[in-house]
């Protein structure tokens, strides 16, 4: 047993096709981080949900910041079962032989690089729970530069962590006994938040009263799609205010092939199609084919 196993991440983000950190997460860029973070809840959300990927948002959370405040970043995970001896003995000297200091929450904080973001499965544990305070809510600020924590368990210090400025947490409970009575099961492994499931390096999106985590391979996907409904909505409502188009026109799955050409020139011709220009729509145009044969 180890933590932290750099092949075993490999193994289990093998879809991943890009750069890895050297723990072997995939290293989702600081470039699509930022588009990521300009998407709302339900653009991120639907094409996984298309996909499949139908256990990927978790809203029984609170959150330390309750303003506009998003949480974006590739994730840190892991897990945690109540303590019982002679596992937390086992726990304790597998971390030793890895070079492992402190508590087993430290340990993973201690790793934190800029971007990152916790994500921690404390079993819904509150009372002895707090997997983190006012000391390791400043580290991971300090490390992470924009990222925090999602905790399905405990925060303590809670004053002292809304001080912190830029650190957004979700989290179960607040409780002001120190964290106890615990022992690590896994780390930079599969891990589950509520009814969410999240993989190292997948990206975290927490706004509102929710989090979605976004499996890594799936965050260029994800982007393009809601650069598409962005135009789409554009050139939609431009059409229902000249009357061209109708609401029930616009509000299909598959666009007709005669409408995908008018939008096509628009983004061409229209200044508001500006940013947009550099899109495929070629599965589009091959989904409109197929509905008019």
């Amino acid at each position: 047993m180890h933590f932290s196993v750099k092949e075993d991440i490999i193994q289990l983000t093998e879809k991943w096709d890009g750069e890895r950190f050297p723990d072997g997460r995939p290293r989702v860029s600081d470039e699509d981080l930022e588009e990521i973070r300009h998407l709302t809840l339900e653009e991120v959300w639907q094409p996984m949900f298309i996909k499949g990927y139908l256990n990927q948002f978790e809203e029984k959370l609170k959150r330390l910041h309750e303003d506009k405040t998003k949480l974006v970043g590739r994730a840190v995970t892991c897990s945690f079962m109540p303590a019982r001896p002679d596992l937390e003995e086992t726990v304790k000297k597998i971390g030793a032989s890895e070079g492992r200091k402190g508590t087993c929450n430290q340990w993973v904080i201690d790793t934190l690089v800029e971007g990152d973001v916790v994500v921690a499965d404390m079993y819904d544990k509150i009372y002895e729970g707090t997997f983190v305070g006012g000391n390791l809510s400043t580290a991971i600020k300090n490390r992470t530069k924009t990222g925090g924590a999602v905790v399905w368990g405990g925060i303590r210090d809670l004053e002292q962590i809304e001080g912190i400025e830029g650190l957004q947490v979700y989290y179960r409970g607040v409780d002001p006994t120190p964290i106890k009575d615990f022992v690590m099961t896994s780390f930079n492994s599969m891990t589950k938040i509520g009814g969410a499931v999240c993989l190292p390096g997948d990206v975290v999106f927490g706004y509102g009263g929710g989090v979605i985590f976004i499996p890594s391979h799936m965050v260029k996907e994800v982007i393009e799609f809601a650069k598409k409904m962005h135009v789409k909505d554009i050139f939609g409502f431009e059409m229902i205010k000249l009357g061209v188009y109708t609401t029930a026109d616009i509000d299909i799955d598959v666009w007709p092939t005669e409408m995908m050409n008018r939008l096509v020139a628009f983004i061409k011709e229209d200044e508001r199609g500006e940013q947009y220009r550099n899109l495929d729509w070629s599965k589009e145009f091959a989904a409109a084919e197929a509905e008019e044969k």
